[in-house]
């Protein structure tokens, strides 16, 4: 339950980071959307027109928006271009960008022209010509989108955002995970060894030994009574007794696994006791 609900803040986590890296992104959208709403009001009222809707502003892709109205206009170039550069100036937005006219009918392109900063790089054809009474699409598309100042401050939140990630998940993992090397604490002590019954292992320094079920039981037999001879009957009766059938030599079989697993500590000796049974030296 507890490692669910790290996974669950990892999740939350992950999205707001996700989120934060996005606002230079999103404010941009924003921004433009509310620009160009402005410059299509500014057109309608340029032809007395206070009535005609302004349909909601598209974003076509990353840097490319499309403004469009409810009923056909009739402009002069010139007059688009000063409402637009004014709009998009005031909302601080990039000065380079391309604007396409484009017919409602067939989607051919009735006039475009491009602004820069660089006064060079600006092209305005075609003034003090209008365009015939149709439904109009406007598209502007800024390619170059981003200031240098945002470039910064895009970078800043990806970065704090891969830091909230990593923090996540050292967290989760020092308050769930717990390392595999990290023994409980239920063990019982054979010489050098740690032996843990409910885990079927043994463990000495860095060294786990993993024991089979009727080793461990076994082992936890002699464990209870060290030094003490434990006959072959009871043996097989408490580890094979409604487990199976047992085999005759299967007892010695295993007690021999049992003494190369323990063999590294020479203060530990599984002794037979000839015709008895055997019993768990503790030196």
């Amino acid at each position: 339950m507890k490692y669910r609900i790290g996974i669950r803040f990892l999740v939350a986590t992950m999205f707001v980071a996700l989120v934060s890296c996005n606002p230079v992104q999103d404010d941009f959208s924003k921004q433009v959307k509310i620009a160009l709403r402005d410059a299509g009001n500014k057109l309608l009222l340029s032809q007395n027109d206070s009535t005609s809707l302004i349909l909601p502003v598209k974003k076509l892709h990353f840097n490319k928006f499309q403004l469009a109205f409810n009923t056909p206009l009739t402009f002069e170039p010139e007059v688009l271009v000063a409402h637009l550069e004014k709009s998009l100036r005031a909302s601080k937005l990039p000065e380079h960008y391309i604007v396409e006219v484009i017919q409602c009918a067939d989607l051919e392109v009735s006039y475009s022209y491009q602004m820069s900063a660089v006064l060079e790089s600006t092209i305005i054809p075609c003034n003090g010509r209008y365009l015939p009474k149709a439904c109009y699409l406007i598209e502007v598309d800024f390619f170059k989108k981003v200031k240098p100042n945002s470039e910064h401050a895009f970078t800043i939140g990806l970065l704090v955002a891969l830091l909230l990630v990593t923090i996540a998940l050292l967290w989760i993992r020092k308050t769930y995970i717990k390392p595999s090397t990290q023994a409980p604490n239920n063990y019982e002590a054979i010489g050098s060894f740690r032996f843990y019954p409910e885990q079927n292992k043994l463990i000495k320094e860095a060294e786990e030994i993993a024991l089979s079920k009727k080793e461990c039981e076994l082992l936890a037999l002699f464990v209870e009574r060290p030094n003490e001879v434990i006959k072959r009957d009871e043996l097989t009766k408490k580890v094979w007794e409604d487990n199976g059938v047992f085999v005759g030599r299967s007892l010695d079989t295993y007690i021999s696994k049992l003494r190369k697993k323990l063999k590294s500590d020479t203060s530990i000796k599984l002794t037979n006791v000839h015709g008895v049974g055997y019993k768990l030296e503790l030196l």
